[in-house]
């Protein structure tokens, strides 16, 4: 728990902790990057002039970038704090971003890509943060109110991507992205002041540390849990985007609006999170929102199959995908980091990996499953199959603390 002492939060004060709106931000821009393309990505084929799955994997791969970045950075901040790191990632987003808009083929655009994957530490730091400034009961609260305003920025992200690609080309979506990393840049400069407490032992002597995490069948399941209800939302980025321009034909613009229906869900659950965290708990949160991502698949898995399925109904019950992961990861999130608090950041880095591989193999697998001819059934089974896996995680972790209470 952080010392009675510490300094009152003022807003562009480095000296004090940051402002909510500045964990929001440090975590929206890297929700920004991931999505915020994705109606462009069949015109993005034309322009470069490969086939869909290819151009597909700029999100893929940027996943699995991603996850090799949370797992590296976790020993990094917590040996040299928060705010440098931040700074430095930020900047390398930002000169990336450009870089993304500049290239002249399919593979510099792709390397350009990758190294936008830096930003990804916002969303391990931004939970890291929290955690050294409040304490455990109060932490998924308050991630939940960081991820229910962070949310706001994927929601809009796909509307805005869809028309700027329609107004000025795909390109227009990376030099928003570029601003938005210079922005949050000077903004992390003004007021995020360090939380973290340097620590002063090398990166073996963390290691050691590691096994105790390891054994924990308590961070496993908050992470296990995490991970698949991720999962169905990681499939859904990458097939949706096909399912709603081959299948159903819609436009940039059209699928642009379709596709926030996850973070609209997203933001609601986020909500329900923060007010009722502390007093309902940890697990039973996960719980419900396993419950609820699994409920919305299955009936949407069943309409399908009668063959009911609409562009509003499908992305309306994806809707619910986000919802239930609203409800669900501030909890999980903030198990996981509470098992062993001097390690916060490395546990999140450690989750966030898993979180994130998984998600890159998830939607890569996405891309690949879905034809013209398919209809949206594959993504659909997908998206039921790792719902049904968070719940079961979400069972162990009650299960394996009633277990510890008894004895």
């Amino acid at each position: 728990m952080p010392p009675p002492d510490r300094p009152a939060i003022r807003f562009l004060d480095r000296s004090t902790p940051p402002h909510i709106l500045t964990l929001v931000l440090v975590a929206g821009v890297p929700a920004l990057s991931l999505n915020i393309f994705l109606p462009s990505l069949p015109s993005m084929a034309r322009h470069f002039d490969v086939e869909y799955h290819l151009i597909q994997l700029s999100m893929s791969l940027y996943l699995a970038m991603t996850a090799v970045v949370q797992l590296m950075i976790g020993p990094l901040a917590d040996r040299y704090g928060r705010r440098s790191v931040l700074l430095l990632v930020t900047a390398i987003f930002v000169v990336a971003s450009i870089g993304t808009v500049l290239a002249p083929g399919y593979v510099s655009f792709m390397i350009c890509r990758m190294a936008q994957a830096a930003i990804a530490v916002g969303f391990v730091l931004s939970r890291a943060i929290v955690r050294d400034m409040v304490a455990e009961d109060q932490a998924a609260s308050m991630i939940g109110y960081v991820t229910m305003g962070m949310s706001v920025v994927p929601m809009a992200g796909p509307v805005i991507g869809g028309a700027l690609d329609e107004v000025f080309g795909w390109q227009a979506t990376f030099v928003l992205l570029a601003l938005s990393g210079a922005g949050l840049f000077a903004l992390i400069w003004a007021d995020l002041g360090e939380t973290g407490q340097r620590r002063q032992t090398s990166f073996l002597d963390q290691a050691r540390e590691y096994p105790a995490l390891f054994r924990s069948q308590r961070f496993w399941g908050y992470c296990l849990a995490a991970t698949f209800a991720s999962g169905a939302f990681f499939s859904y980025l990458g097939g949706a985007p096909f399912v709603g321009s081959e299948i159903f034909g819609l436009s940039p613009a059209a699928l642009g609006i379709y596709f926030g229906a996850p973070a609209v869900g997203y933001m609601a659950g986020n909500f329900l999170s923060g007010l009722y965290s502390v007093r309902v708990g940890l697990n039973r949160m996960m719980l419900a929102g396993a419950l609820v991502t699994l409920a919305g698949m299955t009936v949407l898995a069943l309409v399908t199959l009668a063959g009911f399925v609409t562009p509003l109904i499908f992305f309306g019950f994806t809707g619910l995908i986000g919802f239930g992961n609203g409800i669900l990861l501030p909890s999980a999130n903030a198990g996981m980091l509470s098992v062993r608090p001097a390690l916060a950041a490395s546990a999140a880095g450690i989750g966030g990996a898993l979180l994130i591989g998984l998600g890159a193999a998830l939607s890569a697998m996405a891309g690949a499953v879905l034809t013209p001819t398919s209809g949206p059934m594959p993504l659909i089974l997908l998206m039921l199959v790792t719902s049904a896996l968070s719940l079961a995680c979400a069972i162990w972790v009650i299960l394996r603390a009633r277990a510890v209470t008894r004895q």
